[in-house]
């Protein structure tokens, strides 16, 4: 119970970084586009690193000892692909034009833009697409932070610091329009906190669906299918989005540093 508690508690913390956003756009009168270029980029090697060199691994690892070399290598490439696929459908049912990916500028919504009521109205319709975008866009990284975090919370941990990382400019992307557009940092708040929310939803709701069938084949599967969505992540959304908010350099820059420091904190643990 308490590995479970522990578990849902990194969670908790990973999607309520969205509100890091939302106090972004209270106080900070444009994005500090360099530093979120960066940020993206270390968080993606961080990602990338761990899901190739240690998560994959130890799917490949658990399933072998389960199923034999040749079928649980097998398995481990079919949960890591699957992995990619149903993130990359999730991705694509998100209407475009609420991609909380987009990047977002926040001077773009400083109240000169919306000095009229239909103009508003179209802003807070964008956030709260965004916020449902964010929201669905969250169950499965909220499902697997959780179960990292239960089998390994010293994988767990850089992976909850990765996302939260993420999560920043998705918050950014829901508080600015609803901001700016209903003058109140309450109601911006509130809604920017419940999209994050939905993280340690979906791992709970993930967690009850998935738990009386656990057992060490369907951790590895799942760890594998984990492994794909970081990676997916990474390569579709956090990089694009790191080259477009900075210089090509910078985000490349984040990346290898997040890959060393993960390289790292691995052989510390060792």
């Amino acid at each position: 119970m308490n590995e479970v508690l522990f578990a849902f508690l990194l969670t908790i913390i990973a999607g309520l970084s969205t509100i890091v956003g939302a106090l972004i756009v209270f106080f900070a009168k444009k994005t500090n586009t360099k530093f979120l270029a960066v940020s993206l980029g270390f968080s993606a090697g961080v990602m990338i690193y761990i899901s190739l060199v240690e998560i994959l691994g130890a799917s490949m690892e658990k399933l072998q000892g389960e199923l034999g070399e040749r079928q649980g290598m097998l398995f481990a490439i079919i949960a890591f692909f699957s992995g990619i696929a149903i993130i990359a459908l999730i991705d694509k049912l998100i209407p475009s034009n609420s991609d909380p990916h987009d990047i977002v500028e926040i001077s773009e919504f400083e109240p000169k833009d919306i000095n009229n009521s239909e103009n508003k109205a179209k802003l807070l319709r964008t956030g709260l697409f965004t916020a449902l975008a964010v929201t669905i866009h969250n169950f499965p990284e909220g499902l697997m932070t959780f179960i990292a975090a239960l089998q390994d919370p010293s994988i767990a941990i850089p992976i909850v610091f990765a996302i939260a990382i993420h999560n920043i400019p998705e918050g950014i992307a829901v508080a600015a329009p609803v901001y700016y557009s209903t003058g109140s940092k309450k109601k911006a708040f509130v809604v920017t906190a419940l999209s994050g929310l939905s993280e340690p939803v979906g791992a709970l709701i993930g967690y009850l669906i998935l738990m009386p069938f656990m057992n060490e084949v369907v951790f590895g599967m799942i760890f594998a299918g984990i492994a794909g969505i970081m990676v997916f992540i990474s390569f579709d959304e956090l990089l694009p989005s790191a080259r477009e908010y900075g210089e090509h350099h910078l985000s490349i820059y984040g990346l290898v540093s997040g890959m060393a420091v993960m390289a790292m904190s691995l052989w510390l643990f060792v």
